[in-house]
């Protein structure tokens, strides 16, 4: 699994963050982390992220 982030799109919203916190995450500057290739036991919470992302801005690639 391949997590692609938009950062075009994003605007830091954290929505992901609650969703997928072993895999999103806000840095010290308040911007948007991410591991690109989580544990494939992750997949639930990185799908549930992405359809809460505000403007959709998070991809999941197999």
């Amino acid at each position: 699994m391949k997590v692609v982030v938009d950062m075009n799109k994003c605007q830091d919203h954290g929505q992901c963050v609650f969703a997928a916190p072993d895999v999103f995450r806000l840095d010290e500057a308040g911007h948007l982390a991410y591991v690109a290739d989580p544990d494939e036991s992750l997949r639930a919470d990185v799908e549930d992220a992405a359809d809460v992302c505000p403007l959709q801005a998070i991809t999941v690639e197999d």
